[in-house]
């Protein structure tokens, strides 16, 4: 019962999610079968300032600019996703594999370019806040950014090679070549560094949240599927490490440090979108499903967790961010009745890029403030 839950959650937005949704934000030339009508080719000499073919990948939030940390986050969490529950997706299985490789793609073009340098950006935020344009129209510099061993960036590095790594799992059946591509990329991205000192990195680090600045959470319950799925007694402290990021995140736990909002919605950074919300959304179900196939519980003090308990408190906020919530309002664009119609996204905030006009840098507030 709880692993139908489990999968029935993501499922229940997965299809809107992936075959819309990644469809907005794409960079660079756009197949023949893109879905949506007002997007079309753009940044198209992304890495030329640098004598490189950076095109592709997605676009950060509602902007113009290419974020590589955020986007192999995402890349990494789609995989993984992928992963857990891609034998329900159906249909959608392939349109997830279609938004998984857009990004690795990319990625994998930010790894080759340039011999021992990683290209991490494109795009200068500072420029590109200060302009309204489509991608379509853009006329700011397409600043490129990279790491490299004179000018490190370990995260930015790690979180491509996991991006890769997530990817390679998810093609390996069904693409083989592509799989070893991304896996042999990754070992570069990292040095083929060995990762026994695991248990020495955040350890006793106690997170009560999961994002692509901190994947403590995350890292912990992936890794606690080894003690128990697979029994290795040599992962228990994760296991452990992620029971109690579950009694930090349950609300009628002794040790909980998560506010909810009236409604029940989770509430944790001040001006936030939902990102965090599915994040542990995404932590809670699929503990949940690790535990029900070994039928475990724990204890948060006086509280009794069962799988069901987890599982059932990602679905209560699915359900919030799908209008069950006060004023009845879906908060993801497309799905349901009712559903946010003004949103921060260039793209969509102004008339489509099929029509005859361009809109520089400052031309496309006035109707972005008045549509």
């Amino acid at each position: 019962m709880a692993k139908a839950m489990a999968s029935k959650l993501f499922l229940s937005i997965f299809h809107d999610t992936i075959s819309v949704g990644k469809w907005w934000t794409r960079s660079g030339r756009l197949p023949a079968n893109q879905q949506v009508s007002w997007r079309s080719n753009s940044g198209l000499s992304d890495g030329s300032l640098d004598h490189v073919d950076l095109t592709g990948g997605y676009y950060d939030a509602g902007d113009n600019v290419k974020f590589n940390f955020p986007m192999a986050f995402t890349t990494t969490m789609l995989s993984w996703s992928t992963l857990e529950y891609g034998k329900r997706m159906g249909p959608q299985l392939q349109e997830a594999r279609a938004a998984i490789r857009w990004a690795t793609d990319y990625l994998l073009k930010c790894a080759r370019a340039n011999p021992g340098k990683l290209y991490v950006g494109v795009g200068d935020p500072n420029v590109d806040h200060k302009c309204w344009q489509r991608p379509e129209d853009m006329s700011t510099i397409r600043t490129v950014y990279s790491v490299s061993p004179s000018n490190p960036g370990s995260d930015v590095a790690a979180e491509t090679a996991a991006a890769l790594a997530a990817a390679s799992l998810v093609f390996r059946k069904v693409d083989s070549k592509y799989s070893r591509c991304c896996f042999k990329q990754q070992g570069k991205a990292t040095n083929d560094a060995y990762y026994n000192f695991l248990k020495t990195l955040g350890a006793n680090d106690q997170p009560d949240i999961f994002s692509w600045d901190n994947k403590y959470a995350g890292a912990y319950v992936l890794l606690s599927r080894r003690a128990l799925l697979d029994k290795d007694k040599n992962f228990e402290q994760f296991k452990q490490q992620a029971e109690s990021f579950m009694c930090r995140i349950l609300p009628n736990s002794p040790y909980s440090t998560t506010q909810y909002t009236q409604g029940g919605l989770m509430y944790k950074l001040p001006e936030s979108n939902l990102q965090y919300v599915t994040s542990i959304t995404f932590l809670l179900t699929t503990y949940g499903k690790y535990m029900k196939a070994r039928k475990q519980t724990f204890n948060c003090g006086s509280l009794f967790v069962t799988p069901n308990k987890l599982i059932g408190l990602a679905r209560r906020q699915v359900n919030y961010i799908l209008g069950e919530n006060p004023i009845k309002m879906s908060y993801m664009v497309g799905f349901g009745p009712n559903f946010p119609k003004r949103i921060h996204h260039r793209g969509s905030s102004l008339p489509s890029c099929r029509g005859p006009s361009e809109y520089g840098c400052d031309a496309g507030f006035q109707p972005f403030s008045t549509r």
